[in-house]
């Protein structure tokens, strides 16, 4: 992998994850960098799913796997949430 594809994946990465988390309701108490990487992962997988049904290169925008990857990405939001907010203090 060359740098260019690196400082691409953690653009798309960026803007999958703010999606991501634009998508599920109220305040996520996680970092940015957390954001980025849960992206990250949601394109990797949501690209992995949309060639499983076939959708993964379509002519112009692939919309399904852009949905796909945003809904992974929510779902990644959601679970990063809940396991990154029981590192607080116990009181």
């Amino acid at each position: 992998m060359t740098i260019t594809g690196i400082i691409t994946a953690i653009v798309i990465g960026a803007i999958i994850g703010a999606l991501g988390r634009l998508v599920v309701p109220g305040k996520q108490h996680i970092p940015i960098w957390l954001t980025i990487v849960v992206g990250i992962v949601a394109a990797f997988i949501g690209t992995a799913i949309a060639g499983a049904f076939g959708v993964a290169a379509t002519g112009g925008i692939d919309w399904i796997e852009l949905l796909l990857q945003v809904a992974v990405a929510a779902l990644g939001v959601i679970l990063t949430v809940s396991l990154y907010g029981r590192r607080g203090v116990r009181r």
